[in-house]
């Protein structure tokens, strides 16, 4: 490939199939994340990015090699491996003496980063000490979020906005009752936030409906909120912005209540009712005699009474 006043121009096939990818696209590609470690970790921050990586996995790259790195100092080389990568999401594990088992969430806008947060992990449980079944690689979770401070703080909204992003996994069209099978919940509760897994069974129940039980599978956490990088409210709108063809058309004369009952408004044009036929009835009928006397008269006819 070679370059030319910050235009890129493919040499090969294969080079301009992989700037195709690359390019702008109306639908987005699944967020795919990076997980990595700084210079200095712990055996429970190592334990749980392999953890996290496996809940993410297929859309995950995971990094074996040490990244000496701090990404609320500098994130250039965040930057670089996103960029190389085609990441969207990031992960970034360390520990030291004034910030022991540190977890960094993140995720990038235009390969810059638009924000992150840092937890830090007082309980952890991994995957293989809960020996339990496991959900198959790939299943996308169900997110619950519990506790006043995801609709309330503003870091906390934030949190569970990049959570979201994180974990959400494929957007898909339609999900079998059958695929609803794990379960990712998030409460936050006097400062922390616990992080539980479970795998959802379909249990007998003697009707149609199946009676559905909780079975913890793992990991679990108990994160308390660090330092956070937060990005301004013109670039967290500018990032959210969607493009015009993807907006719906908005329908005339066209609306929507609260459960989501459509109203439609119709425009007819004014009606002559002096032509409407209606149903007619023996009791109205004129009758000759009085017929006659109001023309006559110049008034109009009596209707006779008719008693049943």
């Amino acid at each position: 490939m070679t370059q030319l006043d910050g235009i890129i121009k493919p040499k090969t096939k294969r080079a301009k199939r992989f700037l195709e990818s690359r390019a702008p696209k109306l639908t987005e590609d699944v967020k795919t994340a990076m997980i990595m470690k700084g210079g200095n970790t712990s055996q429970t921050i190592t334990q749980a990015l392999k953890d996290i990586y496996a809940l993410k996995k297929p859309n995950a790259v995971l990094y074996k090699k040490k990244n000496i790195t701090r990404p609320f100092e500098d994130s250039t080389s965040l930057e670089f491996f996103s960029k190389k990568t085609d990441c969207s999401l990031f992960l970034f594990g360390s520990h030291n003496k004034k910030r022991p088992n540190n977890l960094i969430f993140g995720r990038l806008f235009d390969f810059h980063v638009l924000d992150m947060i840092e937890l830090g992990v007082e309980k952890y449980v991994s995957l293989s000490e809960i020996k339990t079944s496991k959900c198959p690689e790939g299943t996308k979770p169900m997110l619950v979020f519990a506790g006043e401070a995801f609709d309330t703080d503003n870091e906390h909204r934030r949190l569970k906005s990049l959570l979201i992003d994180f974990f959400r996994g494929p957007t898909v069209s339609a999900v079998r009752l059958a695929g609803l099978e794990h379960v990712l919940h998030f409460t936050a509760l006097d400062g922390k936030i616990y992080m539980r897994s479970y795998r959802c069974l379909l249990k007998k129940s003697g009707c149609r409906t199946p009676r559905i039980e909780l079975e913890e599978i793992g990991p679990s956490f108990d994160l308390v909120l660090r330092r956070t990088h937060l990005a301004s409210d013109d670039l967290y709108k500018l990032a959210h912005r969607q493009p015009k063809a993807l907006k719906p058309k908005k329908k005339k004369n066209i609306s929507h209540n609260a459960f989501g009952t459509k109203f439609g408004r119709v425009h007819m044009q004014k009606q002559d009712l002096s032509k409407l036929h209606t149903r007619k009835m023996k009791g109205l009928r004129k009758r000759k005699g009085e017929a006659a006397a109001g023309d006559q008269d110049g008034q109009a006819p009596k209707v006779a009474k008719v008693e049943s």
